[in-house]
């Protein structure tokens, strides 16, 4: 996919006039069909990068979507969320009809309410688009009547009343959106197993290569990045899959590594630390201590000569 033409959309006005819709009903909050957008000539691209939080649902998108360094086809149903600061790129592969629905919402419009400060908490909205919601027809009625609940006071004149109204729709398909996400953990089991499963094989790889001694421990950050799913994403599904961290699965395989070295080879404990990729041996004494309960001398020694 090729970038294309590039569009800083800092207000919702700024979306609404780069997809030719009429001005929005609020300068801070806008609903849009997704039927009204002008579609993209077949084979263009454009990014965009958007000062506003993005709710949206997408129905029969014939085209590529590449939000941060992953793609992905929105040829079915699903819901996604981008925050303020992200990059998305959209290629049209086809002219096709298409629908839904997309909720913009300035940062200013959340300014002096509780939510100004949960919103960042709900993990979807650092998650790539390929971690995007799939929804059932049920769950997908339940956010698209609480999107109509808002469109209804979006639509209406402004009040004192609007904002807080709105606000509170919001932070209900938040909620929900929350519960969807943690159900599709469970639904989608052999995906997530696959994520597990190449996890180990990247772990293992990594433990067994140069790159331990060159690059040092890896990060949660790289094991997220490799593994093409964001740090907040891992972490939750590893924890429902095995209630441990992304952390602790780097040590978990860290120390396997350490308990086949001292096991199996004469290098000295401080040999061994600096082969795992530790500045100090101490710290890896420490780590290995706190993870079997023994000291790397004392599991050493625990194997007959």
């Amino acid at each position: 996919m090729t970038d294309g033409h590039f569009h800083q959309i800092r207000t919702t006005s700024d979306y609404h006039t780069f997809r030719q819709l009429a001005k929005p009903q609020h300068p801070l909050i806008s609903v849009i069909n997704v039927e009204d957008i002008r579609n993209l000539p077949v084979g263009e691209a454009a990014t965009l990068v958007m000062d506003l939080y993005c709710i949206a649902l997408k129905r029969n998108f014939k085209g590529k979507i590449k939000y941060g360094q992953q793609k992905y086809d929105f040829d079915e149903g699903v819901l996604f969320f981008m925050s303020p600061g992200q990059v998305l790129s959209i290629e049209a592969t086809e002219e096709v009809f298409h629908s839904g629905w997309m909720l913009l919402i300035h940062p200013d419009f959340l300014w002096n309410t509780p939510l100004a400060n949960t919103i960042k908490q709900y993990e979807y909205f650092s998650y790539s688009v390929h971690e995007a919601l799939f929804l059932s027809e049920k769950e997908e009625t339940v956010i698209t009547e609480i999107i109509q609940q808002i469109e209804q006071v979006y639509q209406a004149p402004i009040d004192k009343f609007s904002q807080p109204i709105m606000i509170a729709h919001l932070e209900v398909l938040l909620s929900y959106a929350d519960r969807f996400y943690h159900r599709q953990f469970i639904t989608r089991k052999i995906t997530n197993h696959q994520i597990l499963n190449r996890l180990d094989t990247l772990l293992t790889n990594y433990f067994n290569s140069d790159d331990l001694i060159i690059k040092g421990l890896p990060t949660v950050q790289f094991v997220a990045e490799s593994l093409n799913v964001s740090p907040n994403y891992l972490s939750v599904l590893l924890n429902l899959l095995t209630g441990q961290s992304t952390q602790h699965h780097i040590h978990d395989k860290l120390i396997e590594k350490a308990k086949e070295k001292l096991s199996t080879t004469d290098l000295s404990v401080s040999e061994i630390a600096y082969a795992l990729g530790f500045e100090h041996p101490q710290s890896f004494s420490k780590l290995f201590k706190n993870k079997t309960n023994c000291s790397p001398l004392e599991f050493r020694h625990s194997f007959p000569n």
